[in-house]
């Protein structure tokens, strides 16, 4: 799985690229389709946006999250691309024949 890590109005520091390093191998390692992770960090004012962009085998899930700071945006989003593969995982099991 490779990580992509791009900043807008923000510089990535070694704390922040690391947190994001540990978060998605936590979050995302139940997952095997997964490919590619791009996460773009965006600092608008005094507004932190994550945006995560995650692509796979017959995968494309994308998130966004916003927070008072760079950290919880990057938490948020990333929880919520958990979420969103989980229900698409979900799904392609459910549509499995059921020997009743």
């Amino acid at each position: 799985m490779q990580v992509h890590i791009t900043g807008r109005h923000i510089e990535i520091t070694n704390g922040i690229r690391d947190h994001v390093y540990e978060k998605v191998e936590r979050t995302l390692k139940d997952f095997p389709r997964v490919e590619d992770v791009r996460v773009i960090l965006d600092l608008q004012k005094l507004d932190h946006f994550a945006e995560v962009l995650v692509q796979g085998k017959d995968l494309h899930v994308e998130t966004k999250a916003d927070a008072e700071n760079m950290y919880k945006a990057i938490d948020d989003a990333l929880d919520k691309a958990e979420r969103r593969l989980r229900k698409l995982r979900e799904k392609v099991k459910d549509h499995h024949p059921h020997g009743d």
